[in-house]
């Protein structure tokens, strides 16, 4: 039964999908991920850390567009300065000096950056760099542990394969993180053809002591690229990401999401000698250098060498974590929810019970969470506007799920009370 709450989403919906495949151009923002009936589907406006969906519903944002907005939306830095550059012109017929400038600020901050591109999307950047490692090498086999994106170099080498050749698929190995033998098999296999090494230094799980560093001497010993795909932790674990927090520098870094706080702007940094190939390569977008996202970068990044957002960031995450934490331990609910990952994106662990699966669990959760005006998909992902205020409403919200989730299991009625099907994705990026 479609709750009328939703009634404009739900129905819009059908006209979504009458003209775009899924109705929806993300993944992750499409009816595989929100149960339709029970869930928003359409957003209308969002301001600071709050967002609006079509029928008027207003939710405290959890999901910050998919981790990329960190500033919160509607930044007033950011849109007097995106304005300013409106006025000037949003794309020339010759580079924009905002290229050059945006550049040098993700030099001064990313260890790893000597020279900058910039793409649109995170596939943009982690397609580049392997296209890169490639020709720097002259290998062929890519060992890959996360997610990175819909290029067939990679998504060839998941469950999402279909349209991709098998040529193409074979030459991607997925390894396991925090297992360097896994790696160390992929380098024995392929004697000497690995052009590259790519992962996202964290997501769920913390590295152990030694996991990235033995990554670093392995493709240091077998000429390999190191690339770290950092298109979420970059400006949001540190101002210089995973590899400024962890203490270990690859060879090429992508960023995107944070970098310029929800506009549409990715990059891919790394040695001077490596990003040279540049210049042998095909790497080429009209909208690369679109100049209003680079002026909201300028804005962003230069809070970062503020040191502004981050703390901020930590604050918040540490905060909401343990606010979650500590009602799972007031109602004994520690063993169908566990929290994982970093403060900044901290990951919600779904787990199931004798009385309930996980899929019903989080679905309910989900159903829930949005009524009370939050809204929550898979992780935690905290801008520096989530105040002690907001974070108290999510907290009082939580407490009431909660206590509801304890009483549905031990009468054995959760199932009854979900008033969808169990949201089953179709794929599973991480």
């Amino acid at each position: 039964m479609n709750n009328p709450r939703y009634g404009e989403s739900t129905d819009f919906l059908k006209f979504a999908e009458s003209l775009i495949p899924l109705g929806s151009q993300t993944f992750s923002k499409s009816k595989t991920q929100y149960p339709v009936g029970i869930s928003p589907l359409f957003m209308e406006k969002a301001k600071g850390c709050f967002t609006w969906d079509i029928d008027g519903n207003k939710y405290i944002d959890l999901v910050s567009s998919l981790a990329s907005v960190t500033l919160g939306y509607q930044n007033r830095l950011i849109n007097s300065e995106v304005r300013r550059q409106l006025k000037k012109g949003t794309i020339f017929s010759l580079p924009g000096k905002l290229e050059a400038e945006v550049a040098e600020k993700i030099v001064d901050l990313v260890p790893s950056a000597e020279q900058v591109r910039f793409g649109k999307n995170g596939s943009d950047a982690t397609s580049a760099a392997i296209r890169l490692a490639r020709a720097y090498t002259g290998k062929s086999v890519v060992a890959a542990c996360g997610y990175h994106g819909w290029q067939d170099w990679f998504i060839g080498s998941t469950s999402r394969n279909k349209g991709v050749p098998k040529e193409t698929s074979n030459l991607t190995e997925n390894f396991t993180f925090n297992n360097v033998d896994s790696l160390r098999g992929i380098f024995a296999k392929h004697s000497n053809n690995v052009a590259a090494v790519i992962l996202e230094p964290m997501n769920s799980i913390w590295p152990t002591d030694e996991f990235l560093k033995s990554l670093r001497k392995l493709c240091s010993d077998n000429g390999a690229v190191l690339i770290f795909d950092e298109t979420i932790t970059g400006f949001r674990f540190s101002k210089g990401g995973a590899q400024e927090l962890f203490g270990v520098i690859p060879d090429l870094t992508t960023l995107g999401k944070g970098i310029a706080n929800g506009y549409p702007l990715s990059a891919i940094a790394g040695r001077k000698e490596i990003m040279q190939e540049m210049n042998e390569i095909f790497f080429s977008g009209t909208f690369g250098g679109e100049l209003l996202s680079l002026a909201s970068a300028n804005v962003t990044l230069e809070m970062h060498q503020e040191d502004y957002v981050v703390p901020k960031l930590m604050s918040a995450g540490e905060s909401l974590s343990k606010l979650t934490e500590d009602i799972l331990n007031e109602y004994q609910l520690n063993d169908i929810l566990t929290l994982s990952g970093h403060p900044t994106w901290r990951f919600l662990n779904w787990h199931s019970h004798e009385n309930a699966s996980a899929s019903e669990i989080k679905t309910y959760f989900m159903q829930e969470c949005f009524k009370e005006g939050i809204l929550v998909l898979g992780t935690h992902n905290v801008t520096i506007k989530h105040s002690r205020r907001v974070l108290k409403k999510i907290g009082d919200s939580y407490s009431k799920i909660f206590f509801k989730i304890k009483n549905g299991l031990r009468n054995q009625k959760l199932r009854s009370l979900l008033e969808a099907e169990p949201l089953i994705p179709l794929f599973k990026v991480r």
